[in-house]
């Protein structure tokens, strides 16, 4: 399924019961099943592919948490760390590093979103240039 097929499916009208429902049953497999997960994962690529396999695990799940974050939090972020005409936040299967290094590119990061790119940058150089996913197209 393309990207495009995949907004349109989380853009159509969803019964609200439904919606919360689902997001109610997600939150308790998440709690219930991910540390049964996370441990199995964890000794499954330190036994496999020892350090590097393990860093590899870990970076994997930072990603899918900031993807996470990018949904959760798109409202505050689109406020806070961009300009009105700038690249939203949002998008499920991006990062929030992509969509920062989107807006740096352009030049429509608030000064709030410089900072936080600055930071970024301090600790990972190029960080958000280099996380940008340009096979990923703004939502809105």
């Amino acid at each position: 399924m393309n990207t495009a097929s995949k907004d349109q499916q989380t853009q159509r009208k969803t019964n609200i019961f439904i919606g919360i429902l689902l997001f109610l049953v997600s939150i308790v497999l998440f709690i219930t099943t991910t540390p049964i997960g996370f441990l199995y994962g964890f000794f499954y690529r330190l036994f496999t592919g020892f350090l590097k396999g393990l860093g590899g695990y870990f970076l994997e799940i930072a990603v899918s948490i900031d993807q996470l974050g990018n949904v959760v939090m798109q409202h505050i972020l689109n406020l806070l760390w961009i300009k009105r005409k700038g690249y939203k936040f949002g998008h499920r299967d991006e990062t929030i590093s992509s969509v920062l290094g989107k807006n740096q590119e352009e030049n429509t990061l608030s000064g709030f979103g410089k900072l936080i790119v600055s930071i970024l940058d301090t600790i990972d150089p190029d960080h958000v240039f280099d996380s940008i996913d340009h096979f990923v197209e703004s939502k809105i």
